[in-house]
């Protein structure tokens, strides 16, 4: 990763290997470079596997958020802006309680010291890591089928750049507390742009390759929400980005239970675990 940033002759950024859920190495970071504004993106993000996974869903999304959220406090950084997910949002998954949960236990450090906390929650982002369009290429060149798990599933979608962009700027504008959703657009049917990639790769549905329906996979919803039950949104000077209003939380009593879920999860014990995060996450 250095050799890459070098080879791009990109002087001013330096790349660690390093665990979120590390405590203390995480604060040996923090104290060699200081920084000013925390960017936190790391997650496990794969809803099926998260669904038989929720230790590690937890001690990741939860108690790594936590300890990097807890050190900027510390540090004082100016700025700590996380990254959300859609699937937070009347979670019916493992990994979209974990966000949810996350995003609580930011909001309950606002106001507790000088750093501002800043939340961006939007969709899938094209060409990431596991997303459906390089599923669907890399199936197309096997010759299929293109797997589609429900023929009316939906999702919404941004590119890379736009993404990076819409969390830049969000994080710049921020004043702390507030929970910024991005607009995604008009959502899309996974089916219909696995008909369209199928087109675009000069073939055709069904006699050249086929589309297989496979049905849903554990914890998955057919339709994403970028609002929860009871939220609002509210305009900013950047029309592509919204401040949500959420319902008050009481903080003391959110964060006692997050820092329960966090040790009761140490026991290994995965169905203690969900109804914890049922108790925060109703």
């Amino acid at each position: 990763m250095q050799q890459f940033f070098e080879n791009k002759k990109i002087k001013n950024i330096t790349s660690i290997v390093a665990d979120v859920r590390n405590e203390k190495r995480m604060r040996s970071i923090f104290e060699q470079f200081k920084p000013n504004y925390v960017f936190h993106a790391s997650a496990y993000k794969h809803v099926p596997l998260m669904e038989e996974n929720p230790y590690e869903a937890v001690f990741v999304n939860v108690l790594g958020t936590k300890i990097i959220a807890d050190l900027s406090l510390e540090f004082k950084i100016e700025k700590f802006v996380m990254v959300s997910t859609d699937k937070a949002v009347n979670p019916t998954n493992i990994m979209g309680a974990t966000k949810r949960i996350a995003e609580m236990y930011i909001s309950t450090l606002h106001n507790l010291g000088t750093t501002k906390y800043i939340t961006t929650r939007f969709g899938n982002v094209l060409g990431s890591n596991g997303s459906v369009i390089p599923l669907f290429k890399a199936q197309i060149e096997n010759g299929g089928p293109l797997t589609v798990t429900h023929k009316d599933m939906t999702r919404y979608f941004m590119t890379i750049s736009e993404a990076c962009q819409l969390v830049l700027e969000a994080g710049t504008m921020g004043n702390g507390g507030e929970i910024y959703v991005f607009d995604m657009g008009q959502s899309m049917k996974i089916y219909d742009l696995a008909l369209k990639m199928i087109h675009l790769s000069g073939l055709k549905f069904p006699d050249d390759i086929d589309i297989e329906i496979t049905g849903l996979r554990p914890g998955e919803k057919i339709y994403e929400e970028l609002l929860a039950n009871g939220e609002s949104t509210i305009p900013t000077y950047n029309e592509k980005i919204m401040i949500a209003q959420i319902r008050e939380l009481d903080k003391k009593t959110i964060q006692a239970k997050i820092v329960e879920l966090c040790v009761l999860n140490q026991e290994l014990d995965c169905n203690k675990t969900v109804v914890k995060m049922k108790e925060i996450v109703p």
